[in-house]
């Protein structure tokens, strides 16, 4: 009987794998490993949602086999991420067992070095086929270009690609021996090479969205026709054949029922900012042959009286919590109103920090980025930890001479659709819509008076925005530049020192409207 049994298991077919394999996702975390009030959300502004404790009780009830990927971003952007450069990003992630990561523009703010000790601390590894040295041509040797993951059974190749933005979406000095490649040729590159693997399925994590025109925003493009030729993940997915999953990040969007795209045949997702959402992927596979049959993308919410909150992790999260309040928990002050960043143009918040850069310096006129500033200051007490989450970076103010020609090519620059990624302080500006969303006929006024072209100011701004960071560009060649080495942070913290802060009125940047 024996025999015969053994002879009947010898004969029977193996058993398959599983026939679905969930492929969860995170992007541009940006150190908020806590569960926040969803202030956002109309419907639900004092709901909690989000956090590193909610994601692992969300997959703790997971019942497919799955693997858990991030497309970069992980620290930069709170006290606790900053203090411990990432290493409390690293720990986190590994007590929820990702599988593999690439890096984000931001995570290379504190240099090569500081990335390096990130990915020496954590368990999984960090993936980017298009990054080499410029000196010689060596890819990274800190990254792999792809790697292959079982899971239920399955083979998942997982491809990492890195924004080339990140040559000027960080501090441009700092990566400026490294060479940032075309993600789409080196996708092509690479493909080949995964499939002699024969993997069940490929998924490419990317810190590059779909569309920068959906940037913060979530929203459902499910049946929508996107333009493939601008430089995004759908032109990667185009560009190389043979892409079951595409995971974006690095525009803090949210696709909320993904998107397929019928031409590739790819599947996109995208996970917002800040872990207050997951994108769920489910890949399912034929009983039989075992060959992917389809895919299906949703982008979960953390709601924390949905997902609950593992225990363990939390108290992990609040350990490095608790560490920064004792530095960062003593009041600086006090705001008078809400420093929001709301506003498709000037902002609250961008005008007030143009305003006291220009009073703490001497200057006519200054600029900051508007994506410099991550996080509003409320109306009420105002600690230490809030000035590092609204100003994350550790850029020093530069001083220069700047025209009216130069000041009008800079809103060039960084006006589009109608959003302004430019604050300014000292001058108003007006300026019309043209058909491809670019600002047209920009005019510049100071006291009521035009600036003309060759008019010329003192200016101060920042030191990323001078070294040729994203939208600085044509900073980058004046020769006046001058680096006070005085913190951005610091002139905020000394304008609560001095009193209560009042943040000016909105308006200093236009659209006009009609002809």
């Amino acid at each position: 009987m024996r025999k015969l049994l053994a002879l009947l298991l010898l004969l029977a077919p193996a058993a398959a794998g599983a026939s679905s394999v969930a492929v969860y996702h995170t992007s541009d975390v940006h150190g908020w490993y806590f569960a926040r009030p969803a202030a956002w959300d109309n419907a639900n502004r004092s709901r909690l949602i989000g956090g590193f404790a909610a994601l692992s009780s969300l997959l703790k009830k997971e019942t497919t086999p799955y693997i858990l990927l991030d497309s970069g971003d992980m620290f930069q952007g709170t006290p606790e991420g900053i203090l411990t450069r990432g290493r409390a990003s690293a720990e986190l992630m590994n007590k929820l067992g990702y599988s593999a990561a690439v890096p984000g523009n931001h995570d290379y703010d504190y240099g090569e070095g500081v990335l390096k000790a990130l990915i020496s601390a954590s368990s999984f590894p960090f993936v980017g086929a298009n990054l080499y040295y410029k000196k010689d041509g060596r890819p990274a040797d800190y990254l792999k270009p792809w790697v292959m993951v079982e899971k239920g059974g399955k083979k998942i190749a997982v491809l990492g690609l890195l924004g080339r933005h990140t040559a000027t979406s960080t501090m441009p000095s700092g990566v400026k021996h490294l060479d940032f490649r075309d993600e789409a040729a080196e996708a092509a590159k690479w493909l080949p090479e995964m499939q002699k693997e024969r993997p069940d399925a490929i998924v490419a994590i990317a810190h590059l969205g779909i569309d920068t025109a959906l940037s913060i925003k979530n929203v459902d493009i499910s049946t929508w026709t996107l333009n493939p030729e601008a430089p995004s993940t759908l032109y990667i997915a185009r560009a190389a054949p043979g892409l079951d999953l595409v995971l974006g990040g690095h525009d803090h969007t949210g696709l909320i029922n993904g998107y397929h795209d019928k031409a590739s045949g790819t599947w996109f997702g995208e996970s917002g900012y800040g872990l207050s959402y997951v994108t769920r992927a489910e890949l399912d596979f034929d009983d039989a042959t075992g060959r992917l049959t389809g895919a299906s993308v949703k982008l979960v919410p953390l709601w924390i009286d949905q997902t609950g909150q593992d225990p363990a992790v939390l108290a992990m999260a609040d350990g490095y919590k608790k560490l920064v309040d004792e530095k960062m928990g003593r009041p600086v002050g006090t705001a008078r109103a809400d420093l929001s960043l709301t506003g498709p143009l000037d902002s609250p918040m961008g005008d007030w920090a143009c305003d006291i850069t220009i009073k703490a310096l001497g200057t006519q006129l200054a600029f900051h980025n508007t994506h410099g500033f991550r996080a509003p200051i409320r109306k009420g007490r105002v600690l230490l930890r809030d000035i590092y989450q609204a100003m994350p970076f550790d850029n020093t103010i530069v001083t220069m001479t700047v025209t009216g020609a130069q000041i009008a090519q800079l809103l060039r620059d960084n006006i589009h659709n109608g959003q302004s990624d430019m604050q300014i302080g000292g001058l108003e500006a007006a300026f019309r819509l043209a058909p491809d969303g670019s600002a047209a006929d920009i005019r510049l006024y100071r006291g009521g008076k035009e600036i003309k072209p060759a008019d010329t100011f003192t200016a101060a701004t920042n030191s990323y925005l001078a070294d040729g960071g994203d939208g600085g560009a044509v900073l980058t060649a004046e020769k006046s530049k001058s680096d006070t080495l005085v913190p951005a942070r610091d002139i905020m913290l000394d304008a609560f020192k001095k009193g209560l802060v009042k943040p000016p009125a909105t308006g200093r940047i236009r659209l006009i409207k009609g002809n």
